[in-house]
């Protein structure tokens, strides 16, 4: 199994066309002599894809734009906020993220949910995949992104441009932390996700893996294969393979929180204490309308996360 994903540069684009006339899609157009006409915008993840071989079109907002000189707010024409939450599963960030949207709504703001892996274009192929255990994590990783690309196209960009605040369980840093765990090359994932926006807010929830573990084995009675690390071949035992694997994803969070500029949650502290520390975090980046007053009903116990609750209609199923 390659511990890279392979990065082979696609075939070069044909020269352009010296004559004055040349046919674009059947017809025949006029032109300056020597400059050819730019074709298409391809999709977003056929561009990221493009970029990862090529290190060139990244695609989506800014075709040149590097993920570094992402801009946090004020993207022009854009008036949609993006709040996304991360953090290992079992941390409460799904508890959180949908009390935050209950609590917008509330307040009359237009918001969409979107989970990870919730895209109904790759669900099945990915279902089959796992199914047979015969995900590589080029694969694997390849297959999130396009989940993503897809509904990033469809549904957050649109969204944000039609002024809707969206709220992501979990963004592409999802993807930084889970493809490098399992052996891509950090500079080749953060390519393939080259075409996404930065966040106005990224919360990162801070968690104990005991504590997270504890949280995740609550009622459910084994672990999935890829959900506990096993194709990396870390342990024999599912539960510890689960650890390690978690604690290295731990790991590449962490190395992530300064960097990307988190809003890092203790999420060891209760779930109406860790909401409202978000709330003020939001308002901070929201219309003055927001009623500081708004209190929404909190949960009795348990987590989101643990096990995984019923997905939204609006947003589908997370998972992986």
């Amino acid at each position: 199994m390659p511990s890279r994903p392979p990065c082979r540069r696609p075939p070069s684009p044909p020269p352009p066309a010296r004559a004055g006339r040349r046919r674009v899609e059947g017809r025949r157009v006029e032109g300056r002599r020597g400059g050819a006409l730019p074709p298409p915008a391809p999709a977003p993840f056929r561009q990221a894809y493009t970029a990862a071989g090529q290190g060139g079109r990244r695609g989506g907002i800014s075709m040149r734009r590097k993920p570094a000189a992402w801009p946090r707010g004020g993207r022009g024409g854009i008036p949609g906020k993006l709040i996304v939450v991360e953090g290992i599963d079992g941390s409460g960030k799904s508890t959180q993220i949908h009390l935050l949207e209950k609590w917008l709504r509330y307040n009359g703001l237009d918001v969409f949910l979107t989970e990870w892996n919730s895209s109904d274009m790759v669900k099945e192929i990915t279902s089959r995949g796992k199914k047979k255990a015969n995900l590589t994590p080029t694969t694997f990783s390849l297959l999130h992104a396009t989940d993503f690309a897809d509904r990033y196209e469809r549904n957050i960009l649109p969204l944000m441009r039609a002024g809707y605040h969206v709220l992501a369980d979990r963004y592409v840093y999802t993807a930084y932390a889970r493809d490098v765990t399992r052996g891509c090359s950090p500079s080749w994932v953060r390519k393939i996700y080259g075409f996404a926006l930065r966040p106005d807010l990224a919360f990162y929830f801070r968690t104990p893996i005991d504590t997270a573990i504890e949280r995740v084995l609550v009622g459910r009675p084994r672990l999935k294969y890829y959900e506990a690390g096993m194709d990396l071949n870390l342990s024999r035992d599912p539960y510890e393979s689960y650890r390690i694997f978690q604690s290295r994803i731990i790991e590449q969070y962490e190395s992530m929180a300064a960097r990307e500029g988190f809003a890092v949650v203790d999420a060891t502290l209760g779930i109406k204490e860790q909401q409202q520390s978000m709330r003020e975090a939001v308002k901070a980046i929201l219309p003055p309308r927001i009623s500081r007053r708004a209190v929404m009903d909190l949960p009795r116990d348990g987590y989101a996360d643990a096990p995984a609750a019923p997905a939204p209609a609006a947003s589908g199923g997370g998972g992986g």
